[in-house]
């Protein structure tokens, strides 16, 4: 079964509830390496999604000038 792709907004709103998480020391440590671990992939997600979203938006313009 394909794995749900997460929107970007929803990825950062995770990303900023683990970081307030971490800064209010709610998370103890077993669960500080998987939180950490899931912010980088979270983190690598917004950058593939920002890269590909800045091509697309470079083709449309670079279609524009013709």
């Amino acid at each position: 079964m394909a794995k749900k792709q997460i929107k970007y907004s929803d990825a950062i709103a995770e990303i900023e509830e683990i970081i307030a998480k971490i800064e209010d020391e709610e998370l103890d440590v077993d669960e500080l390496s998987d939180k950490v671990g899931r912010v980088s992939e979270l983190i690598k997600l917004c950058r593939n999604k920002l890269s590909k979203t800045e091509e697309e938006i470079e083709k449309i313009l670079e279609g524009m000038d013709d």
